[in-house]
């Protein structure tokens, strides 16, 4: 590739991000917010002008002042001295707000784009789609599987806020900082003459050149010298949160990694994710070091190469002290603000890195709505196609896909009514959990129509309880106050539960302090207090003895008999069988099918001999 074609390629790179960046940013400040971030945002750009205005008068007063002191008058060094006073102060007022205004921003910033992708991540299951997405591989394209949103979310949002108006706050300044000095340094430092080959030459504005050309060369060796900063940022974030989350896994999973004795697989597991975060953070900082050893030097330089440049004009007694002063700061301000890059590349790469993560994230949530907009389309035909009739739960011509590509089950029809109670039945491995996600609505990998009776809901193999009060832990998604102490203890005693019933108020966390039968029980609990008019079990008593397993369901089907609704259960005891009259059953079929599975229907007068 020629050097223009890379240059060409390099620009459509950087206007990709550009729009990427923009995409990021846009939507607080066209939110319903809009009018407070603005506002705050044109406050702030107003406070960084009026800062550059006080360092113009300030490079002025400085020219005043040490001329005074050179030629010993007193008169004008005490009222520079009082002026300095107000100009000093009137910078304290602009920088203290401007700091505040700031980081009012950044918060406000923060909070909109918090929410905003935790209402996205929430919304339609795509935090459970992204999920299989993660572990399948399927991720965007152009992406990649998610990783960590809980960093992306909590992490790389506030890292990009801080670095979007610090970095654009601060090149804001550069600018105007260079329009307000240039001027000034064009002016003060002369015309350079010199004699060539007989004749004499003369360039104006003499520092100025000096002045970018010294930055130009400073921000191309740094860009190639900071350059692998980029990716190296990115790791960083992204084995920081690998660690981070094992550290999480093992606290949610202690106690099965105890009587496991996990705890040098999970040390070694751990020494591997932390060996990963150093051996990067070593590699970053080498490459921080390399940038910073250039840095010190062009800034080092930077404060003795206007005097060198000027003091021929000094000495002849061309220009004062003040003066000379003045060129150096006005110098000073104009190699600061050309050297904007060289200063804040670091700040840059980390940014970039924020940016890319955040523009991942977005694209595989968007993809993942995409996906469920397409399929609720697909849905909506194929339900205006065949009209059932309210309270049924019904499956037509369902195709059933793994995350894999393989086809679980294909072509299935079923149907039950109220007051029928179905058993769910096959191998392990064959898809029953897989069809009970179908039916709930949560699998994406799938084709044809469901429907789910209003009212229902579904008992997962491992139920979920928030940290917090048990009222909260057993009322969830609702809220506790819902419920009155009387029905939220009813529950508990008919889910076998009596020893909580005076734990209400007690907080802690729930899915390490109950034993696995407790918390099947207290998922049942939860059924029990609300009641619904259809219920989904997915081996919601296999943690259970027999005996209490009998009790739980004729508790549940007696539930759902008193609503009018039914009971559909996925099982492998003969006692759960008993509180069923029909059997769904998964069976294999043989190679070069369709499907790896097929659903058989076995009504009640065959269902004992099948169980």
């Amino acid at each position: 590739m020629n050097l223009l074609s890379r240059i060409a390629q390099k620009l459509r790179d950087f206007n990709h991000f550009k729009s990427r960046v923009w995409a990021l940013s846009a939507p607080y400040f066209r939110s319903e917010d809009k009018w407070k971030a603005r506002g705050l945002l044109a406050a702030i750009v107003l406070l960084n002008l009026g800062a550059v205005y006080m360092l113009v008068l300030l490079n002025e007063w400085n020219r005043v002042f040490y001329d005074a002191l050179q030629n010993k008058d007193a008169a004008v060094f005490w009222t520079q001295l009082g002026r300095f006073t107000y100009l000093a102060f009137a910078f304290i007022i602009i920088a203290v707000y401007r700091f505040y205004l700031t980081q009012l921003l950044e918060v406000r910033w923060r909070a909109w784009m918090t929410a905003h992708y935790l209402k996205r991540w929430l919304s339609d299951h795509a935090f459970y789609k992204m999920e299989l997405a993660r572990f399948t591989g399927e991720g965007h394209a152009s992406a990649g599987p998610p990783d960590n949103p809980d960093q992306r979310i909590q992490e790389d949002i506030n890292l990009f806020t801080t670095y979007s108006i610090s970095l654009s706050m601060g090149l804001l300044n550069a600018v105007v900082t260079l329009v307000s000095f240039v001027g000034i340094l064009w002016t003060l430092s002369g015309a350079f003459a010199f004699n060539f080959n007989g004749a004499s030459y003369s360039i104006p504005g003499f520092m100025v050149w000096m002045a970018v050309l010294y930055c130009v060369i400073g921000s191309v060796i740094t860009h190639y010298i900071g350059r692998p900063q980029i990716k190296l940022n990115f790791q960083q974030q992204q084995v920081e949160a690998d660690f981070r989350h094992h550290m999480v896994r093992v606290r949610e999973y202690s106690e099965s990694i105890a009587l496991d004795k996990g705890e040098a697989v999970e040390r070694a597991q751990l020494d591997t994710r932390f060996a990963a975060v150093l051996a990067n953070y070593l590699k970053l900082i080498k490459k921080q070091k390399n940038l910073v050893w250039f840095t010190n030097f062009f800034g080092q330089a930077a404060v003795v190469f206007p005097f060198i440049v000027a003091a021929p004009r000094f000495f002849s007694g061309a220009i004062q002290l003040g003066e000379l002063i003045q060129i150096s700061s006005a110098f000073g301000r104009v190699q600061d603000s050309l050297s904007w890059l060289v200063d804040n590349y670091s700040s840059l790469a980390a940014w970039r890195a924020t940016t890319d993560r955040l523009t991942s994230f977005e694209d595989n949530i968007s993809a993942v709505a995409q996906q469920g907009r397409m399929q609720a389309a697909s849905n909506s035909v194929a339900n205006s196609a065949k009209p059932l009739a309210a309270g049924t739960l019904a499956v037509n011509d369902l195709s059933l896909r793994l995350p894999t590509g393989a086809t679980l089950l294909s072509s299935v029809s079923l149907q039950a009514g109220p007051g029928e109670s179905i058993l769910l039945k096959g191998p392990s491995g064959s898809g029953k959990s897989t069809l009970f996600r179908a039916l709930a609505g949560i699998w994406p990998f799938f084709t044809g129509q469901t429907q789910l009776p209003a009212d229902a809901m579904f008992i997962p193999q491992r139920p979920y309880f928030p940290d917090g009060s048990l009222r909260n832990a057993l009322a969830y998604p609702q809220p506790a106050a819902q419920y009155d102490d009387a029905a939220l203890k009813q529950a508990l005693i008919d889910a076998m539960l009596p020893q909580l019933t005076g734990r209400l108020d007690d907080e802690d966390a729930w899915s390490q302090k109950l034993s696995g039968g407790e918390q099947q029980r207290l998922a049942i609990a939860r059924v029990l207090l609300k009641k619904p008019r259809w219920i989904f079990a997915d081996e919601a008593t296999s943690a259970l003895d027999e005996a209490a397993e009998k009790t739980i369901y004729q508790k549940l089907l007696a539930s759902v008999r008193s609503a009018h609704g039914s009971l559909v259960s996925i099982a492998h005891r003969p006692t759960v069988a008993a509180f069923h009259d029909k059997l769904w059953e998964l069976e294999k079929l043989p190679e070069g099918a369709p499907a790896l599975y097929r659903v058989h229907e076995t009504p009640h007068s065959g269902l004992a001999e099948k169980v």
